[in-house]
């Protein structure tokens, strides 16, 4: 025996709704549809009445009485003039004797120390830690007058025990790539024979020619052969 087939009985959709509108048949409610609009409403209006019910028996502070976020405190006229005024003398004393500069923040400082010296001697030689007893002034002199000159006042200080000189060679500033001079005088101090009576040396403090000037500390007597390493830098 064949079992049953299930029947199936389509309907249109005319048929439907005259069911519908008969209630011949119905569909289990559920919960109502509420629109984006209404429940964003909805939910204002809780936030509302919560913020209402919080600030219940709160008293506003009167206007005048408080300081708004990110309003700027007024100075009262003295006090602007006088950062004022105080701006300016900065500027003049910077302008007219170089005061509040530092050399050594500057690309043009130069230092370098010798054989197993340490860095911190080229430091405290810029910062006017060791006395300077002699100088010579090479600027505007050509670089093989100048080398001369150079050499005969390196063999005097070593001669006559000078241990701080100070060397006077011009920043360069008019030379097209590089300061002539300047870079002489420190090729002279490094690689020529008075390497082995050098210390250290550093440009100068600005009172005394800033970089357009160099410090150095000489030996009381030369290293040995064996001094080859030099610890140079500049900034």
């Amino acid at each position: 025996m064949n079992p049953r087939k299930p029947v199936f009985c389509f309907k249109s959709f005319e048929e439907i709704k005259a069911l519908l509108q008969s209630k011949a048949i119905s569909f289990p409610e559920g919960p109502p549809i509420i629109r984006e609009e209404q429940a964003i409403e909805t939910s204002s209006q809780k936030e509302e009445e919560i913020f209402q019910e919080a600030m219940e028996g709160v008293t506003p502070i009167p206007r005048g009485t408080y300081v708004e976020r990110g309003s700027p405190l007024p100075l009262p006229e003295r006090s602007r003039y006088q950062e004022d005024r105080e701006s300016l003398l900065r500027l003049k004393d910077l302008v007219q004797y170089g005061m509040g500069f530092e050399v050594a923040d500057t690309p043009e400082y130069i230092e370098g120390t010798g054989y197993q010296v340490h860095r911190e001697v080229a430091s405290r030689l810029h910062r006017g830690d060791f006395s300077i007893q002699a100088y010579v002034d090479l600027h505007r002199l050509k670089a093989t007058s100048a080398q001369e000159v150079f050499e005969r006042f390196l063999k005097w200080a070593v001669t006559t025990g000078k241990t701080g000189v100070l060397i006077i060679h011009g920043r360069g500033l008019s030379s097209p790539v590089q300061p002539v001079l300047k870079t002489k005088v420190i090729e002279w101090l490094t690689r020529g024979p008075w390497r082995k009576w050098i210390i250290a040396y550093s440009s100068a403090r600005l009172c005394d020619g800033g970089a357009g000037a160099t410090y150095v500390l000489l030996r009381n007597r030369p290293a040995s052969k064996r001094v080859k390493k030099w610890t140079r830098g500049s900034r």
